[in-house]
C-alpha cells in the first residue's frame, strides 16, 4: 500500500485542496467570518499553528471519506475482480486472517493520509501565516504543550472517523465482486447520513449517524474543552467500526468464493 504510486497520488489530490485555500487566503487576506465556512479555517490568518487541523476540516466533510470509501471498498472486492482471491485462499491461511490484513491495509491508507494532510496543512501553515501561541476559538491563550496536545487529539480524532468509513466500505466489500459498486455503496451510506443530518423530521437519528460528529473536533479548541460531541463522535465510530468488520466478517467467512 506504500510503495503503491496510486496511494501517494491520492493523497496528494487530498493535500492539494488545503494548499490552494492556503495560497487563496494568503493572497486575499479575505477568510470566512467566524463561525461561518470550514471549522477554524477564519482563525487561520492570524495563527498558521491551526492550518493543520483547518486543512483536515476541507477535506473530512467529503474527499478524504470518499477516498476512503473507495480504497476499502476494493480491498476485498478487488481481488476477486481480478480473480485473485480463491488463489489467495488456497494459500494456508484463514479467511479471518486475510480479512484482518485487508483491514489494516485499509488503516494503513487512513493514518497515512490524514497525517500527511496534517503535515502539510502545518508547513503550510507555518509558511504563510506563522506559528504563535494558539489563542482557542473561546479567545483564550494556551501553552504550546497545550495546544499540540489538542491538535494531536484532533488529528486521532479525524483518523478514527475515517476507520468509521473503512469499517462500512471493507463491508461492503465483502458483499459483491466489484470493487467500484463496493465503494458507491459505501459512500452511499455517508450520502444518506448527511442528508438525515440536515433534516429537522430525522433529529432523532442524528446522534447515531455515522457522520454527524466528524466535525466535533472544533470542540477541542474551546476553552475549556466541550469533550461531549468529542466523546460521542469516539463512541460512535468505535460502534460502527465494531458492527461492520464484525458484519464484514460473518459475510466473509461463509461467502462462497468463486472468483
Amino acid at each position: 500500500m506504500i510503495v503503491r504510486p496510486r496511494t501517494w497520488l491520492i493523497i496528494t489530490v487530498l493535500t492539494g485542496l488545503p494548499v490552494v485555500v492556503g495560497v487563496l487566503l494568503k493572497v486575499t487576506g479575505v477568510a470566512p467570518r467566524p463561525g461561518t465556512g470550514p471549522p477554524l479555517l477564519a482563525e487561520v490568518l492570524s495563527n498558521g499553528s491551526l492550518f493543520p487541523v483547518a486543512a483536515l476540516g476541507l477535506v473530512l466533510p467529503l474527499f478524504l471519506p470518499v477516498a476512503v470509501a473507495m480504497v476499502g471498498g476494493e480491498a476485498v472486492a478487488g481481488e476477486a475482480a481480478g480473480g485473485t482471491l480463491r488463489y489467495l485462499l488456497i494459500r494456508p491461511v484463514s479467511r479471518g486472517y486475510l480479512l484482518l490484513a485487508k483491514l489494516a491495509t485499509v488503516s494503513i491508507f487512513v493514518v497515512l493520509a490524514v497525517v500527511v494532510i496534517a503535515a502539510v496543512g502545518f508547513i503550510v501553515g507555518a509558511s504563510l501565516f506563522g506559528v504563535h501561541p494558539l489563542a482557542t476559538v473561546s479567545g483564550q491563550t494556551v501553552p504550546a504543550q497545550d495546544a499540540t496536545l489538542r491538535i494531536f487529539v484532533a488529528v486521532v480524532f479525524a483518523m478514527v472517523s475515517m476507520l468509521g468509513v473503512a469499517a462500512i466500505a471493507l463491508f461492503a466489500s465483502v458483499l459483491t465482486d466489484s470493487p467500484v459498486g463496493a465503494g458507491l455503496g459505501a459512500i452511499a451510506v455517508l450520502v444518506c447520513s448527511e442528508v438525515f443530518d440536515l433534516l429537522d423530521a430525522a433529529a432523532v437519528l442524528k446522534p447515531y449517524l455515522p457522520t454527524h460528529y466528524w466535525l466535533s473536533f472544533v470542540d477541542i479548541f474551546r476553552f475549556p474543552i466541550l469533550w461531549h460531541n468529542v466523546a460521542r463522535g469516539f463512541l460512535i465510530q468505535a460502534v460502527y467500526i465494531l458492527i461492520f468488520l464484525g458484519a464484514a466478517w460473518a459475510r466473509f467467512s461463509t461467502k462462497d468464493i468463486t472468483s
